[in-house]
């Protein structure tokens, strides 16, 4: 960057999102660029926050991304680029280390995104994992099916959610779905079942230590959801208790063994029914998804997403300040709905503080600075959206923009 000369940042999104991230940038002096795919040029960006759009074809491969970008370069000047979402992520950081752009390389990205890779670091910083395998040598695979009890889950190492993740019994129906992935195999890996609760950890990081972070238990877990359909939910945990402090220090360690330097993080990990124990699940260096955001905005008045780029336009440059927060609760109840535009005029307790309007979907954002009636909340609300809303489909096979 030039003396004198605004930042400018290259935002590269294939999905509707990080708006916020937008518009911050622009208030802190900055251009803005964006790059999204085709289909969502006339999306409902701020456009009266981004300088120039660019846009390309789904599914472009990288070699083609680097051209396109390299001959934007030629006339204008790129100080950053940043992934607003996790499917855009490696191919940011190649972008970034061809060009000599700071910001997370290839190296480091792979922590916040190949299952493997983050397994293997989180298990080398003495953080708990699930057995797994790499779905590799299939001596390997056997050796691992014998000593390891069914059932095992095939995940695939850079999907999100649960896309692409398959339950598997016995190990006759491991072959079959290896025969059906061929040359993909090596993309997989295989790992131990372990029934529990699943929680999250949302985090700000700034020079490499948490300055920030937010503990999360989900209803049901996230994988059953997808795969079955229901009622989504998540809620703030209570601020004092033994969980919320294991989970905030098993968090703070793992990301300090994972070098992350500065940015948002979305931790998930499992407590087992079986031993008490926490397990590191997955991370992710980006703002969750599924309203997660809203939810710790409304608990604590902190967007994810602004902080995230007021790290991003400092980038080391300037000292970050974390601003002010509240300690409220707060939750969010969502599902598919069989009603294009569900009327929930039924429901009218005060904590309802944001009624999610998106189409044949249902949700509320709910707060309190009681735990327990956002408990209370969501377990009558999960009833009641059953019979009131609940609609299914199959979990995609890869995901969709």
């Amino acid at each position: 960057m030039s003396e004198g000369q605004p930042l400018t940042i290259l935002c590269v999104s294939s999905y509707e999102k990080g708006q916020e991230f937008i518009r911050t940038c622009k208030v802190l002096g900055c251009r803005v660029f964006l790059l999204t795919v085709e289909k969502l040029r006339h999306a409902a960006w701020p456009f009266e926050c981004i300088d120039e759009v660019f846009t390309m074809p789904e599914e472009l491969p990288l070699q083609g991304l680097i051209y396109a970008v390299s001959y934007a370069a030629r006339s204008r000047n790129i100080d950053r680029i940043v992934a607003l979402d996790e499917f855009d992520m490696e191919n940011v950081s190649a972008l970034r280390e061809h060009l000599r752009i700071p910001g997370m390389g290839l190296t480091t990205v792979r922590y916040f995104r190949d299952k493997l890779a983050m397994r293997a670091r989180a298990r080398e910083a003495g953080i708990l994992v699930p057995e797994f395998v790499h779905v590799l040598n299939y001596d390997h695979l056997r050796e691992f099916m014998s000593r390891v009890p069914n059932p095992w889950l095939l995940k695939p190492r850079s999907q999100a959610s649960g896309i692409g993740m398959k339950k598997i019994h016995y190990p006759d129906q491991l072959w079959q779905w290896l025969d059906q992935l061929g040359d993909q195999q090596s993309f997989y890996l295989l790992e131990q079942f372990v029934p529990g609760s699943v929680y999250h950890v949302d985090s700000v990081v700034s020079e490499r230590t948490v300055v920030c972070a937010e503990a999360h238990t989900y209803g049901t877990p996230p994988l059953d959801t997808s795969h079955q359909g229901g009622v989504f939910t998540t809620r703030t945990l209570p601020r004092e208790a033994e969980e919320t402090k294991s989970l905030l220090q098993i968090n703070r360690n793992l990301l300090e063994g994972f070098g992350l330097m500065r940015g948002v993080t979305h931790a998930e990990f499992l407590r087992s029914h079986a031993d008490g124990k926490f397990y590191f699940i997955e991370v992710a260096a980006r703002v969750g998804g599924a309203y997660i955001s809203d939810v710790i905005e409304t608990a604590t008045g902190i967007n994810l997403w602004r902080e995230w780029a007021c790290l991003e336009v400092g980038a080391g440059n300037q000292s970050y300040q974390l601003p002010p927060s509240r300690r409220d609760y707060a939750a969010v109840i969502l599902s598919l709905a069989r009603q294009e535009h569900p009327d929930t005029s039924a429901y009218t307790d005060p904590e309802i503080t944001h009624r999610i309007t998106k189409y044949h979907h249902v949700g509320f954002i709910l707060k309190s600075q009681n735990p327990e009636r956002i408990q209370h909340l969501l377990d009558s609300y999960a009833t009641r959206f059953q019979s009131d809303f609940v609609a299914t489909q199959p979990v995609p096979e890869k995901p969709t923009s």
